[in-house]
């Protein structure tokens, strides 16, 4: 797929090799992905809505994202004050590391690709959230094709199975493994929930009590509660973006 119209289709194969060209990522996404995952000096280059040949370059500084122009004319990668006659003199510039300069005049290292292709499952244990779900932020920041390998953790009040009575635990969700803990510092879960047979996370609305949402199982509901109404909106939000990727064999 070309994203340029002034290319050949073998300089736009040979872009889409890059490991940090994330495509039609989104400036929006783009600062989800480095402010959540990433450390100063991260970058990855991005399509930009000014038209055939533009592309953006987002890096990571400390406490926000900076956002470089780059374009593309008869074959010539212009960043800058740089021009480079080739996409291998391109990818070689940023393998040496240098300086860019943000709009404050502090000097940004191009240090760290951030990887469009996350793998799984190794990359679980290694990566510890692709793309988070964070207060404020909507489902469009979950971006599939990155691909995002969500992650969260938290405490919980959940109500027992038997006895029905409230007990705070330590919540982890890593890939399909929902896990709850007596506490924090347990290494040895409670339980381990496979979120492949939830059919439903939705907010609850039965218990007495407010924040309160339940995971649907063939043999058993789960009720939990949060402590806020935004963490039960963050913790349902992501739940149910993983059961819609399960769905679709992600």
């Amino acid at each position: 797929m070309s994203y340029y119209s002034d290319s050949s289709d073998e300089t736009s194969d040979e872009l889409e090799t890059l490991g940090w060209y994330h495509y039609g990522l989104s400036r929006h996404a783009a600062e989800a992905l480095l402010m959540s995952n990433g450390r100063d000096g991260s970058y990855l280059l991005r399509n930009s809505n000014e038209g055939p040949g533009c592309f953006a370059l987002s890096v990571r500084a400390k406490d926000s994202v900076k956002h470089f122009h780059v374009t593309r004319r008869d074959n010539v990668y212009a960043f800058g004050f740089n021009e480079f006659a080739s996409l291998r003199e391109f990818v070689n510039h940023f393998a040496n590391q240098p300086l860019v300069g943000s709009d404050t005049g502090t000097l940004l290292v191009l240090s760290c690709p951030y990887p469009r292709d996350v793998e799984e499952p190794s990359i679980y244990e290694s990566v510890r959230v692709h793309t988070a779900i964070q207060t404020g932020r909507t489902n469009s920041d979950l971006v599939p094709n990155a691909p995002s390998l969500g992650t969260k953790d938290g405490y919980l009040v959940k109500q027992g199975g038997v006895v029905k009575s409230w007990k705070q635990r330590w919540f982890t969700l890593n890939r399909y493994d929902l896990k709850y803990f007596k506490d924090k510092m347990f290494n040895e879960p409670i339980r381990t929930l496979d979120l492949r047979a939830c059919s439903a996370v939705q907010f609850d609305y039965s218990q007495d009590r407010v924040n309160c949402f339940c995971l649907v199982f063939p043999d058993r509901t789960f009720y939990l509660c949060a402590r806020t109404g935004v963490e039960a909106d963050e913790w349902i939000r992501i739940l149910q973006w993983k059961l819609a990727q399960f769905r679709k064999g992600r």
